[in-house]
């Protein structure tokens, strides 16, 4: 009998410690990895969080046992580690993968894992992680190498700052002061490095800024409006140009305008979208399903190609490759860029955000406004329902006769003349998600959201 890991989710590990995550579990986890991946080397990295120290030490010896060579860069974000996958060599030698310990905006006596093979691809579950959580199951390794691999501790800091600064002209840019929120998760140690690179060029002001996983303000988890709270407060006081707070791993940034509004992420993605079609012109755009009427009007318009991709990052990752898209987004506030081997970066958005509003002379209330105007969203709206199949199908029904089109990239997409939504169910609860939007009618979208939920609440 093989002990079941429940640890195990759809493109990551993330349980509680130590009941479904622990230092033996992490071990088994490590040598998998190595079996499954063959790597002979790999990155390691971890967040902040106060077993992440003891989990990563496990998974480095369940490596290390099977023979693989390890590279610690210490405490990092997942961009880190991803960054450090495709970039680093050791002597003239490439990374074949890379394992983040972390679990991101998670509650605190969580952990997890993300892990990618070589150029910082993904793997998840139909790319190699069920059969990791098979090997660990089942526990039946051979007994260790006698050539145990090496761990040696390597420093990325200033080749990935300077990475993260070819994204923009640092040069062009304007005095701004900033906000800068990292949660007490990981993101603290690159504002400063960032900071030192532009010389004064930005003024950033720091709230919570040192690591601590106690998480003494909270979870870090800006999606929550409770923990918004803080960063709003602090542009006010200071009279900033922006605020910027990121999760815990800070893998997703969220954006806050000069009156300390929350941008949806939605918004972000289609600024981002005609930053880089401005720069590549006819070039490929990957979006999610849940809300696209604004990404798809401005790719539109400036003769790019927008293409739709199931949500999740595997998804959209796999989607990029394939098309050689230059950047994707989603409305969850992840940002994934061709330059960056495809992955997610928390810290490049802001970065080319300022650029913007440095080059435009214009605040970023001003970079969004009419966007929001033209493309009024809901924002996503979960509902706890006991048969969300069902309920989708209900609501299929119910609207049927009156769609225009009807998609099931992911879940449930109808469009209509002037408001269309999204429905699809949570991989893991018994949860449905909603995103509804219009054409420049925020009464029709509201109403079309409270008509939604009034249908999600029969089921």
């Amino acid at each position: 009998m093989t002990e079941p890991l429940s640890c195990f989710k759809a493109y990551d590990i993330r349980g509680r410690i130590p009941d479904e995550l622990n230092t033996d579990i992490a071990y088994r986890i490590g040598r998998a990895y190595a079996e499954k991946i063959q790597p002979k080397s790999v990155i390691v990295g971890r967040d902040i969080r106060l077993s992440s120290d003891d989990m990563a030490a496990a998974v480095i010896r369940g490596l290390q046992d099977a023979g693989v060579d390890v590279y610690d860069i210490g405490l990092c974000g997942t961009e880190e580690v991803y960054y450090a996958t495709f970039a680093y060599q050791d002597d003239g030698k490439p990374m074949d993968g890379g394992i983040m310990v972390t679990a991101s905006h998670n509650p605190k006596d969580y952990n997890g894992m993300k892990l990618v093979r070589e150029q910082s691809k993904p793997v998840s579950g139909d790319t190699g992680l069920n059969d990791i959580k098979q090997l660990a199951e089942a526990n039946q390794f051979p007994a260790p190498l006698q050539r145990r691999g090496i761990v040696k501790s390597i420093a990325i800091g200033a080749a990935y700052t300077q990475h993260l600064l070819a994204y923009i002209d640092a040069k062009q840019l304007k005095p701004l002061k900033i906000v800068v929120n990292a949660g007490n998760g990981a993101a603290g140690h690159v504002i400063d490095w960032l900071e030192t690179a532009l010389n004064g060029a930005v003024t950033f002001i720091k709230i919570h800024h040192e690591p601590d996983g106690h998480f003494p303000n909270g979870i870090p988890n800006p999606l929550l409006p409770e923990n918004r709270h803080s960063t709003i407060a602090a542009i006010i006081e200071n009279d900033a140009d922006l605020g910027i707070a990121w999760d815990g791993d800070f893998d997703r940034c969220f954006l806050f305008d000069e009156t300390g509004r929350f941008i949806e992420g939605y918004y972000i993605v289609g600024l981002l979208a005609a930053a880089f079609l401005e720069r590549n012109p006819g070039a490929k755009i990957v979006h999610d399903p849940r809300l696209t009427w604004n990404t798809i009007d401005i790719v539109n318009g400036l003769s790019g190609i927008a293409i739709q991709s199931k949500t999740g990052h595997a998804f959209i990752k796999e989607r990029m490759r394939k098309e050689d898209a230059v950047y994707g987004g989603e409305m969850s506030a992840h940002h994934y860029f061709r330059d960056f081997a495809y992955c997610d970066s928390g810290m490049i958005p802001w970065l080319l955000v300022i650029a913007l509003m440095s080059k435009s002379g214009k605040k970023l209330s001003q970079l969004v406004d009419e966007r929001i105007l033209r493309f009024p969203a809901s924002g996503e709206i979960n509902r706890i329902i006991a048969h969300p199949d069902a309920v989708l199908k209900q609501v299929q029904q119910h609207y049927q006769q009156d769609a225009l089109h009807i998609d099931f990239t992911d879940g449930l997409s109808m469009e209509f003349g002037d408001w269309r939504f999204n429905l699809r169910c949570s991989n893991t609860e018994p949860l449905v998600r909603l995103n509804v939007e219009s054409r420049g009618d925020e009464a029709l979208m509201r109403g079309k959201t409270a008509e939604l939920l009034a249908l999600l609440g029969d089921g």
